[in-house]
């Protein structure tokens, strides 16, 4: 009631601690909750029907691609985000690659320097897929 907030962040069972000082070079393939304070250098995947959540905190960095259902970050990926439930972008969020995403929140401040691509119900998740620019037209449009 009084002097509680409501939390829009997703609170999962955190399986897996990537702590601040550590760097990993290398694909993690996780399931469940997995959280990145430290530097990881590769892919990050998890099933995309499991509802597994990776976070990743202020101090956070990954260089690579993230396959991942849900996803909660407030630090930086260097690469493609592939969200096929969630992702919300805290406010020290920043991402250097495309985010495809099925829902999204973006709280000021978060940053995409990429595309922002809307993946609905039955999408393929394909790489090669090409986003549309900002004022490119769409195919059959005159």
């Amino acid at each position: 009631m009084w002097g509680k907030s409501k939390s829009t962040t997703k609170s999962a069972k955190i399986d897996t601690l990537i702590g601040q000082n550590t760097e990993i070079r290398g694909d993690v393939v996780f399931s469940g909750g997995l959280h990145v304070d430290g530097t990881l250098k590769g892919n990050v995947i998890a099933d995309q029907d499991s509802g597994s959540v990776l976070s990743i905190s202020e101090r956070g960095l990954i260089e690579g691609d993230v396959r991942v259902p849900n996803v909660v970050l407030n630090g930086c990926v260097v690469g493609d985000v592939y969200a096929a439930n969630h992702i919300e972008l805290a406010p020290q969020a920043r991402v250097k690659g495309n985010v495809y995403y099925k829902i999204i929140e973006m709280a000021r401040g978060a940053e995409v320097n990429g595309n922002l691509v809307h993946r609905g119900e039955g999408a393929v998740d394909s790489p090669s897929a090409k986003p549309l620019a900002l004022g490119e037209p769409v195919a059959g449009d005159s």
